[in-house]
């Protein structure tokens, strides 16, 4: 899923006041984790990840893998704290920008 700057800027925006609903602790990625994601994503569709005790790198790879099995895109990542979006099926809550401007 690819999203403008304008999408970016406006989702941060949104995440900010967030707190994380899912925590990667030290056993890693499981499918537990991924299960519970995708969950939140459906209810909320803007979820804040929080990950544990990995460097960096595992950090960063996480995070991507996450996003890539729950099919959603990475909006923002601050230290341990990450950022995914996927619009809810069939009716999102949050519009983004471009879809505001699409419509007038």
């Amino acid at each position: 899923m690819e999203l403008s700057e304008n999408q970016l800027r406006f989702l941060r925006g949104k995440a900010h006041a967030l707190q994380p609903l899912i925590l990667i602790g030290q056993a890693g990625l499981t499918d537990a984790v991924s299960a519970e994601t995708d969950r939140a994503l459906q209810d909320h569709e803007l979820i804040k990840v929080r990950v544990r005790g990995a460097d960096r790198e595992q950090r960063d790879q996480m995070i991507a893998q996450l996003a890539s099995r729950t099919g959603s895109a990475l909006v923002t990542r601050i230290g341990h704290v990450a950022v995914l979006y996927r619009p809810r099926k069939p009716l999102p809550k949050l519009v983004l920008p471009a879809a505001r401007a699409a419509q007038a």
